[in-house]
């Protein structure tokens, strides 16, 4: 047995912003994926994954909701005999790993299940995050759902607000010089204490303030210009959502990246951001020039996501 593969999926802007209601933009990134197999001679690591499976399968059976019903008895068998969760997608990076295993159990177990091939009106999409949102809280306590939905369409999905989001169509890569890529910090991060170090900020009026006059606000203008093509524009604003994130977010960028971070900003050969919550796994990189910010950043680990 061998189910249909589903993909890491990458937020290009939005992250915190979306708990909040600003905007979000996701994209699929098909080159780390993710399938339920079965064996009955599992390795070590598929054996954890089968664990984790016997612990989601008791989360879902615990959901009290109207929203979706599972075929709990065949999900309990399939994994009695083996089920692990097949994946390259790198867990605790910020990509997406738990959304891909929570879009295949969806797709295999869930009764009434609505699917990519129908007319995806607003409200199949809502209803499909908000059920998304409930089996994922099993892994991160609070979960918008967007990763499992993501992954689950494999289409780029526009987060206009909490009850507003849309499959968006984003201009087609090209082979020019500017690129967007991940730059590994080698360290896993974790969403949960991430996130709650962003809830306690949010007590402070004056981080929220700045998250809904600043942060959201240049969020926003970049979404714009992306999904636009609005290329010179849209570093500029990048830059400065770098800058904003440097400032205001310290606690979930890694230690190590601070002045690799400030480098960027002052040398214009490359800008970051956060990738997820932080606190390690991926950082997004955006560049005007990837050979040059490949030859700023040679002693780190770079993956190219889409290229200008």
């Amino acid at each position: 047995m061998k189910g249909p593969l589903f993909y890491a999926k990458i937020l290009l802007f939005g992250e915190y912003g979306i708990i909040k209601d600003s905007k979000g933009l996701a994209i699929p990134f098909n080159a780390y994926r993710g399938a339920l197999k079965t064996s009955s001679d599992l390795s070590d690591n598929h054996k954890l994954s089968n664990q984790n499976l016997q612990r989601f399968y008791l989360h879902l059976a615990s959901l009290k909701t109207d929203l979706v019903s599972f075929d709990l008895s065949d999900l309990k068998k399939d994994i009695d005999n083996g089920m692990y969760f097949d994946s390259s997608i790198p867990q605790g990076y910020g990509v997406g790993s738990s959304g891909a295993l929570v879009a295949s159990i969806y797709d295999k177990y869930a009764n009434d299940k609505i699917t990519v091939l129908e007319n995806l009106t607003r409200e199949k999409l809502l209803k499909l995050k908000q059920v998304f949102s409930l089996m994922e809280s099993f892994f991160h306590g609070k979960s918008s759902g967007l990763d499992p939905l993501n992954s689950y369409l494999s289409l780029p999905i526009l987060i206009n607000s909490k009850d507003n989001v849309e499959p968006a169509g984003i201009p087609s890569q090209q082979q020019g010089k500017g690129a967007v890529f991940l730059l590994d910090s080698e360290q896993i991060g974790e969403t949960e204490p991430m996130v709650n170090i962003f809830m306690n900020k949010m007590k402070n009026e004056g981080f929220r303030k700045m998250i809904s006059e600043e942060f959201a606000t240049t969020t926003d203008a970049c979404i714009e210009d992306f999904l636009h093509g609005n290329v010179k524009s849209l570093f500029g604003n990048v830059k400065s959502l770098s800058k904003i994130v440097l400032k205001n977010f310290k606690p979930m960028i890694p230690d190590a990246f601070h002045k690799v971070w400030e480098n960027g900003i002052k040398t214009n050969d490359y800008y970051l951001k956060l990738c997820g919550s932080g606190g390690g796994g991926y950082i997004l990189g955006f560049t005007e020039d990837y050979e040059k910010a490949q030859k700023s950043l040679e002693n780190y680990k770079l993956e190219l996501v889409y290229r200008f």
